[in-house]
């Protein structure tokens, strides 16, 4: 890519990012209020996130996932399994290794926090009009391929 584009290319994604942000500094969020008294930690919700994004996994595995040491993942997966969200089993390859997966609960909680998002993005599509909508249409198709391609490499 010439440097000339690769520049403009450069400028765009920043304002775009900044749109981005702007955009959801002027959304209220709707969280519930069960989420504001909830006593999970950031680390929990991670270790949450990766099991739904990633499936089941090896304890050590989520440990290097999330950039913790295997002990401290431990404790972590330790307090999710006491609270219902996450359930332990063996791999079948090898009895000694711990797999790690989501609860039907600790799914439920990653459902709600996908359908929260997207509640968001019906809001900012609400009100757009149908030339409005076909864009975004076509800017989220654009958006799909490019990842998908990037997560596919030819």
């Amino acid at each position: 890519m010439p440097n000339n584009n690769r520049g403009q290319s450069e400028k765009l994604v920043r304002h775009i990012l900044k749109l981005s942000e702007d955009i959801f500094r002027s959304i209220r969020l709707v969280i519930p209020p069960e989420w504001l008294a909830s006593d999970m930690t950031v680390a929990q919700l991670r270790v949450l996130l990766l099991l739904y994004s990633e499936g089941p996994n090896r304890m050590g595995s989520i440990a290097s996932a999330i950039g913790t040491t295997l002990s401290t993942t431990t404790g972590t997966v330790d307090i999710l399994v006491k609270k219902g969200l996450v359930v332990r089993g063996d791999d079948p390859e090898d009895r000694r290794l711990v797999i790690c997966d989501l609860s039907p609960q600790g799914q439920e909680i990653i459902n709600l926090m996908w359908v929260l998002g997207q509640q968001q993005m019906e809001k900012l599509l609400q009100g757009l009009s149908l030339e409005e909508l076909k864009k975004s249409d076509e800017v989220a198709e654009i958006l799909l391929r490019n990842v998908t391609s990037s997560a596919n490499p030819a």
